[in-house]
């Protein structure tokens, strides 16, 4: 019987349903062994069929759960599967996957599935990255971004790409084969100008991603302030939970609390930080460390100043620590007479009574993202397909710097530049890639 793997593809836990899968040749002879129907026949069954029957185990016991066959190709994997979809309890469902690994099976490595369905055409390296994209995504604009991915938008364009620079070198390799025919003139102009516009599409999705990178790790927003400036509250009014606790005492808090919210599909990480000022209290001192560790990490800095009161010494050395890094003044206390001086493209609210707090929300986001992002868009938000386009856009520039170089030496350059493109879908010849892609995805998948 030839390899036939076997796993558990449901999260382990209570539950009312568990599916346990089987990829390979003999995997129908895998079921054969443990699944009676009275309603099935294996040598005539019929391929996506729900059967109720009973999975009997090496003990006599039985479990009551249905089975479906997949024949090859219209499968998963594009081999033959089986699945059995059984009562959702951890101690069954191993006896399940034990059961068939007795029988024959063996246990599917990390991500095994999908690198099938990738080696037999039936996903691309993109579309299986974008898989695990769908499966860990945690605001809706991540969500939506993989899914497009998912739904082969990407490939398609890569591989249009792919196309353009295979029909440029069919044109160099006629200028190599030809010598003698004087056109090398008019097809370096021809190739160049498919250059440019294979430049365009991937400066387009470079810039697409740079507003894009946010949607999976969200945006990082340290508060920071002077005690008693009313930090806790504005985390609190931004979340619109009373999470941090808020009272008047000075350094009530001692150490970083997080929280989250979705706006506009991009996750906000708000961290409030302990006050900063000079504290003798040990444990304070080691929060307002964790403070100034917060400003150098945070991809934005929220300065809170009370409104109603001048700027205290702590809030000038505060300010000077923030000043150099991407921050925003925010005023709180508008709801109190003003005392502090006006601050240029500052934004004032007031946590006490919830004023100002979405225009707050704005301004962290158009800081960040300098435009809208479009889904109607391939948008990319895989680190590793960034930073390929990035080698891609460094080989095109070095491409138009090579006008004057001979055809052989272009067309080396432009085969390297397919190649990269190739590496985003796997239409490259990178073993090493592949195989760490797949191992990222979870065991079943």
């Amino acid at each position: 019987m030839e390899r036939v793997i076997a796993s558990i593809s449901t999260p382990l836990g209570k539950g009312a349903i568990s599916i346990v899968r089987m990829s390979g040749k003999g995997c129908l002879n895998v079921a054969e062994k443990v699944f009676v129907s009275k309603n099935i026949d294996y040598k005539k069954i019929t391929p996506k069929m729900l059967y109720l029957g009973n999975f009997c185990f090496a003990d006599k016991s039985q479990e009551k759960c249905f089975m479906v066959y997949f024949r090859s190709p219209a499968s998963y994997t594009g081999e033959d599967m089986v699945e059995f979809q059984v009562h959702g309890g951890m101690l069954l469902t191993q006896k399940i996957l034990n059961t068939l690994l007795d029988n024959g099976a063996v246990l599917a490595e990390p991500g095994e599935y999908s690198k099938l369905a990738f080696e037999n055409g039936k996903i691309s390296l993109d579309e299986a990255e974008a898989i695990i994209g769908e499966i860990n995504a945690e605001s809706e604009g991540e969500l939506k971004a993989s899914l497009a991915v998912a739904d082969g938008q990407l490939k398609t364009k890569i591989n249009n790409l792919q196309n353009n620079l295979t029909e440029v070198i069919a044109e160099i390799e006629a200028t190599l084969d030809y010598p003698e025919e004087d056109f090398e003139k008019s097809a370096k102009e021809k190739i160049f100008k498919t250059i440019e516009k294979v430049k365009t599409e991937v400066d387009e999705f470079i810039e697409e991603s740079k507003n894009a990178r946010y949607l999976s790790k969200g945006i990082s927003v340290a508060i920071v302030g002077s005690p008693n400036v009313g930090k806790s509250s504005i985390l609190n009014a931004l979340i619109g939970e009373e999470k941090a606790i808020v009272t008047d005492i000075a350094g009530t808090t001692r150490d970083i609390v997080n929280e989250q919210i979705f706006y506009k599909g991009i996750k906000l990480n708000f961290i409030d930080t302990a006050g900063i000022r000079d504290a003798s209290d040990v444990i304070e001192k080691i929060g307002i460390e964790k403070s100034k560790k917060a400003i150098d990490n945070a991809d934005i800095t929220l300065f809170v100043l009370d409104g109603a009161r001048q700027m205290s010494e702590d809030d000038k050395q505060i300010y000077e620590l923030v000043k150099k890094s991407n921050h925003l003044i925010v005023v709180n206390k508008s709801d109190k007479e003003r005392k502090l001086n006006k601050f240029e493209n500052e934004i004032e609210v007031s946590a006490l009574q919830n004023k100002g707090i979405n225009n707050l929300k704005e301004n962290i986001y158009n800081n960040l993202i300098s435009k809208e992002i479009d889904f109607g868009k391939t948008i990319i938000i895989n680190e590793r397909q960034i930073a390929i386009l990035n080698e891609c856009e460094n080989i095109i520039e070095s491409i138009l710097l090579s006008k004057e170089q001979s055809m052989d030496i272009i067309a080396m350059q432009i085969k390297s530049l397919w190649n990269s493109l190739g590496k985003i879908t796997g239409q490259c010849e990178n073993e090493s890639i592949i195989d760490l892609i797949f191992s990222k995805f979870c065991l079943g998948k």
